[in-house]
C-alpha cells in the first residue's frame, strides 16, 4: 500500500491542475495549479507572435482524498521534421540597413 508520509516536492517539467473546492463567483477558475518548468535546456520552445508556446500534456487521476485533478507534464517531443532550435525572432531593425545613413 502507498504511504503518504513523505512531503510533496515539485519536480522539473511537472504540475497539476485541482478542482476548486468553493467556486463562489461564476467567473472564478474551474481549476488552479502550478507547473515548473525547466528552461535552461528547452530546445523545442515555438514563438509566434511574440508568444512562447510550450506544449503540455495531462492526465486526469485522482488523491489520495478521492478529489480529481489534472497531472501536467511539459511535451518536449520534437517532431523530426521540425528544427529543435527556437525560431528566431525578426525584429523591425532587420529592415534597416548602414546605408540608409547619410554620412
Amino acid at each position: 500500500m502507498k504511504t503518504y508520509d513523505t512531503p510533496y516536492k515539485p519536480l522539473p517539467d511537472k504540475g497539476s491542475l485541482n478542482k476548486a473546492a468553493n467556486k463562489t463567483n461564476p467567473n472564478a477558475a474551474d481549476y488552479w495549479g502550478e507547473i515548473r518548468i525547466n528552461l535552461k535546456d528547452m530546445t523545442a520552445i515555438e514563438v509566434e507572435d511574440g508568444c512562447h508556446i510550450v506544449k503540455l500534456s495531462g492526465w486526469k487521476n485522482v488523491d489520495k482524498n478521492g478529489r480529481t485533478y489534472l497531472k501536467l507534464q511539459v511535451n518536449r517531443w520534437v517532431p523530426e521534421n521540425k528544427s529543435p532550435e527556437p525560431k528566431p525572432q525578426r525584429h523591425q531593425d532587420d529592415d534597416f540597413s548602414d546605408q540608409d545613413i547619410p554620412f
